[in-house]
């Protein structure tokens, strides 16, 4: 059963232990916890459904409006669902829930929902943290049209080495499918046990070995999408020079231009063999100079995520096994990786020669910058454990400490300069409330030409939902504006949505967002999907 107001799965608790406990409290002060509101509190807020019984009997497909379907519908994994959900202020929610369980279903809901004069918000897996699923406040009545029924494989061809599938398959249940004929995607975001194909094109997501398999971008090869006045249909080609490339107008559209009912993947043969080896470096200077390295002399690697000094040192305060970590520590100051080292985590993917192989030309690179190997030790539990590091949000809100992430991508001059303007402006935002900040940072995706900056900030979740969310507001507020002030993308993996909408243009530039809106009013003139992703709706089609 999935948690209604956290993370994951009820039955999978993360803890920590007193070691931890004591580091965050030295770092923020003593946590406190606040009373949870009861699921039955929250669903007593919710109004009625807009819908009138007539629309309701009127519509294709049985629509649940019960208040239960509605707020699970309507909530992602932000910091701010969080705080709505826990606190028990809930906001605007859909007023139906439709669950289709094929691609004409979708059409048809979405030529009644036109004829409503309602707003469509679709729904994947519901693990966006950028307000994705928020309904727009006031106006249109909103139907959350949920894809998890439509999960099938529909066709596997291993000559050309494509996978077509019903978009809202997740995660799981898509590399199980793939397996079972020997194949696999590769795409593993954090939140691949919830997120769904179809959401991870929406927002063109990146998983944590999209250096060997590729973003969603590269896989993502076609499909069809189910405009609100028509069908696009997608062919799957190798490469073509016919004029704009499609897709692209679907990937990053964030439910703007229409619904991703079918989607084709570029698939891979299960690989031979996996290693995950940790890297001690003795700077970040150092261990920067190691990844950038790396990624330039195109070795292969599947992955590549550096963690600062702080990020290290919190990791390591908060794994426990505090007798095996101080024998850790001392062995690497020994090694020259004293105060102030970072630790790197790398994949080697592939056929056995190849792995070996890798591991030899990336071992002289690392050896020059200090790099210290502890082996697969540490990569075999990092990878073991690589979608339960979420459910630490769980305990450490039980704790009194709230967390959250912001994410960037820009140049290698730039890197350094962000990390440090991200994690300034976030200790800055809290010190206004009177508060300290725990922030530290690593790299999560390393290319040739730059690298993501993706930083952690962890606090006091304040005494109510008032001090909760003036704090979250303050700080989302200053490192969006210190990302686009360095000159970074607003998102390297975790999309748009309604949260980070106001700092696109810094990216996009004036002439950009009359682009994007000249798409959108073009896709969907009658203003179906005003949802208020990625862009507000336009003013010729505002309620």
């Amino acid at each position: 059963m999935r948690r209604w107001n956290g993370w994951g799965d009820e039955s999978i608790h993360a803890t920590i232990d007193e070691g931890a406990r004591s580091f965050l409290e030295e770092a923020l002060g003593l946590g406190a916890p606040p009373q949870d509101a009861s699921l039955a509190a929250a669903l007593a807020q919710l109004p009625p459904t807009r819908l009138t019984a007539a629309q309701l009997h009127g519509a294709p497909l049985p629509l649940q409006t019960d208040a239960a379907a509605r707020l699970q519908a309507s909530v992602g994994q932000s910091l701010g669902d969080w705080l709505r959900l826990r606190f028990g202020r809930i906001g605007p929610v859909g007023d139906a829930v439709a669950f289709p369980e094929t691609g004409d279903e979708v059409r048809q809901l979405l030529d009644w929902a036109r004829a409503q004069g309602l707003v469509v918000i679709p729904v994947g897996g519901a693990t966006s943290v950028v307000g994705h699923l928020t309904p727009p406040e006031g106006g249109r009545p909103v139907l959350m049209l949920s894809m998890q029924r439509l999960r099938r494989l529909l066709t596997l061809d291993p000559l050309s080495q494509l996978a077509r599938f019903e978009a809202g398959v997740l995660g799981p249940d898509l590399e199980a499918q793939l397996r079972a004929e020997g194949w696999m995607l590769g795409h593993y975001p954090q939140s691949f046990e919830y997120a769904s194909l179809g959401g991870w094109i929406a927002t063109r997501s990146s998983g944590q070995q999209s250096a060997r398999y590729g973003r969603i971008e590269s896989l993502f090869a076609g499909g069809r999408v189910e405009l609100p006045e028509g069908t696009l249909d997608l062919p799957t080609l190798p490469a073509s020079a016919a004029g704009p490339d499609l897709r692209e107008w679907v990937l990053g559209s964030e439910g703007r231009v229409g619904v991703i009912t079918e989607a084709s993947v570029r698939i891979s043969r299960v690989p031979e063999r996996e290693d995950f080896v940790a890297w001690f470096l003795p700077s970040w200077e150092r261990g920067q100079a190691a990844v950038r390295e790396l990624a330039q002399a195109r070795l292969g690697l599947s992955m590549m995520r550096l963690a600062n000094a702080t990020e290290t040192l919190t990791t390591l305060k908060l794994a426990g096994h505090a007798g095996a970590i101080a024998w850790l520590e001392r062995y690497l100051a020994l090694r020259g990786c004293g105060e102030g080292k970072v630790m790197l985590m790398l994949g080697f993917t592939g056929g056995a020669a190849q792995v070996r192989a890798m591991q030899a030309l990336a071992k002289p690179l690392l050896r020059a910058q200090g790099g210290v190997s502890t082996g697969t030790v540490l990569g075999r539990k990092w990878a073991a454990k690589r979608f339960r590091g979420v459910y630490l949000r769980n305990a450490l809100w039980e704790a009194g400490f709230a967390v959250d992430t912001m994410e960037t991508a820009c140049d290698w001059p730039r890197v350094t300069p962000m990390m440090q303007a991200m994690e300034h402006a976030g200790r800055a935002a809290l010190a206004g409330h009177g508060e300290r900040c725990h922030a530290y940072t690593h790299l999560s995706h390393v290319y040739p030409q730059g690298s993501s900056v993706y930083s952690t900030f962890v606090f006091r979740i304040g005494p109510d939902f008032d001090a909760a969310w003036a704090r979250w507001q303050s700080l989302k507020a200053a490192v969006s504006e210190a990302i686009v002030r360095e000159g970074g993308t607003i998102s390297h993996q975790h999309g748009v949505g309604k949260d980070h909408a106001p700092y696109l243009g810094a990216e996009k530039g004036v002439t950009g967002l009359r682009l994007i809106d000249g798409l959108i009013r073009e896709a969907d003139p009658g203003g179906l999907l005003d949802s208020g992703n990625l862009r507000p709706a336009p003013a010729a089609v505002q309620p």
